[in-house]
This record gives structure tokens, sequence and C-alpha cells, in this order.
């Protein structure tokens, strides 16, 4: 066998990482300090002027202040739930996973249509039952913060159980003495799950931190589909609930900016490891108290 046999190998993943991942990415830094029209092409050199602009966009920070808005109002009950249904899956059978795993595989569009016949403000069920304890109707899609729980609660919807099955096969990875020790030692319940259930299913804990705050902060689709405008990227008649992603999709396919589009995927990109950063210091914390 030559020495080069194990660099052949691994050689395909290179070229498709280097033409699928690493160009697009320089190409679009490149992009980023040009004024580039998408349909027109490249306008001249612009160097910094794109981020400049990017950073003193009133709209920009309305979007990124309702990303963190719904990654927050999404990801900790999501996290916190997946527990919970982890824990009691592993008295349960295999139809129970199954099961939790549904709403992970439905179209993201049934979804929608879904939630969006439950929160409708007239004949939505969620506020005829919240009529029946006397509180008025809810403006789910035009309140800023009721579009947001709106949209959170389909986030969690779809995601949680994945998480949950996630967290049971970790949990199942735990060595049985451990449990057994802590038992004859006195340890309840909550304290077996505490002192031997999360700290061994930590890496899983630190993954689906990360994975939640990267998806957070690329979350288009449920506000997407959740907006009955049917404007793309509007997020809202208001831009009440219009994250990053919609911006993005905004600049780029509607007002064809493709350069400006491209600035904000960078910072869309700092976004994104700026929260996982974030989510796994987080994570790390929580596990070890």
């Amino acid at each position: 066998m030559s020495r080069y046999t194990p660099y052949l190998l691994v050689a395909p993943f290179f070229l498709v990482f280097g033409a699928f991942g690493v160009f697009p990415l320089l190409y679009t830094a490149w992009v980023s300090t040009h004024h580039w029209h998408l349909i027109a092409g490249d306008g001249g050199f612009t160097g910094l002027t794109n981020y400049r602009d990017l950073l003193a966009d009133p709209l920009f920070y309305n979007a990124l202040g309702n990303t963190l808005s719904i990654f927050l109002l999404a990801t900790i009950p999501q996290l916190a739930l997946a527990l919970g249904i982890a824990s009691l899956l592993r008295r349960r059978g295999a139809a129970w996973q199954v099961l939790v795993l549904v709403p992970n595989v439905v179209p993201v569009v049934a979804v929608a249509l879904v939630f969006g016949q439950l929160l409708g403000r007239d004949y939505g069920m969620v506020n005829f039952l919240l009529g029946r304890v006397g509180v008025g109707p809810v403006a789910w899609q035009a309140d800023t913060w009721a579009a947001h729980l709106g949209v959170a609660t389909m986030v969690m919807w779809r995601w949680t159980g994945y998480t949950a099955l996630l967290y049971l096969a970790a949990m199942r990875a735990v060595p049985r003495e451990l449990y057994e020790a802590a038992e004859l030692d006195g340890a309840g319940g909550w304290q077996r799950f505490r002192a031997v259930t999360l700290p061994g299913i930590r890496p899983t804990l630190l993954f689906t931190a990360i994975a939640s705050a990267i998806g957070g902060v690329q979350l288009f689709t449920e506000p997407q589909l959740f907006d009955g405008s049917g404007l793309a990227g509007a997020g809202g008649s208001d831009r009440q609930f219009q994250t990053v992603a919609m911006y993005l999709y905004e600049v780029g396919f509607s007002r064809f900016n493709a350069g400006y589009a491209a600035a904000m995927t960078w910072l869309l990109f700092l976004l994104c490891a700026t929260f996982a950063i974030t989510a796994t210091t987080i994570a790390r914390r929580i596990v070890r108290r």
C-alpha cells in the first residue's frame, strides 16, 4: 500500500467540502464587498460599505431582536421538555418512541396549516378555549409577543420529540451500575437524575444546545409559513416576527441586493458562532451544577 493511499481515500470529502463549503463561503465574502445586483451583476467594489450600512440598519436590529426572542421562547422549554419526555420514555416501549417522533416527520407546511387554524383570531381553537375562561381573543399574528410565542410553539412541536430521542439514547448508554450505586447510597429519583443522568448525557446536552442555537439563528420556515400576508420574508404587517434569515431573504430575493445580503450572511455566520458558544457555556454550567 502506498503512503499516499490514505490521502486518496479522504480526498473526495475535501473536494466536495471545498466545492460546496469553502468556495461559497469565500465567494460570499467577496460579493459582500461589492454593490452586487442579483440580476444586473457586479456594480463595483464598495469595500466595507455594506457592513457599515447593515450595522446602522434598524430593520436588521428589529430582525435580530425577534430572532433572539423566538429562540429563547422555543429552545429553553424545548430542551427541558425533551429531558422530561426522555426520562418517561425509558420506562416505555418502542411504540411511544415512534409516537414522539411523529411531529418531526410531518411536513412543516402541514404543521403551519394546523397551527394557523388553532391560532386563528376569530375562529381559532386556542382563542375559543381562552374565551371560555374569560380571556379576550388574542391577535396571534398581529401582536409581537403573541406572534413570537406562536412561532416558538411551532418550533417546539417539531423538535421536542426528536431531541427527546437523542437524550433517551444517551441515557441508555449511562452504565446501570452508577444508578445502582447511587440507589444504595440512598439517593432518590431526582438525586439520581442530577448526579448520574445529567453528567452522563453531558455530550448530548452540549450537542443539542449547539444545534438549537444554530437552528434558532437561521429560523426561517416556521415564521414564513406563520405569516398570513403571503409576502416573502415580511414577517408580519409590521415586521413583528421577521427573523434575520427572513430579512436576508427579503433583501436578496425581493430587493435583489446580493451584496447587502452577502454581508448579512457573514454576520449571520458570526451570530451562529456566538450563539453556539453561549449555549455551550450555559449548558456546561448547568450540567456542572
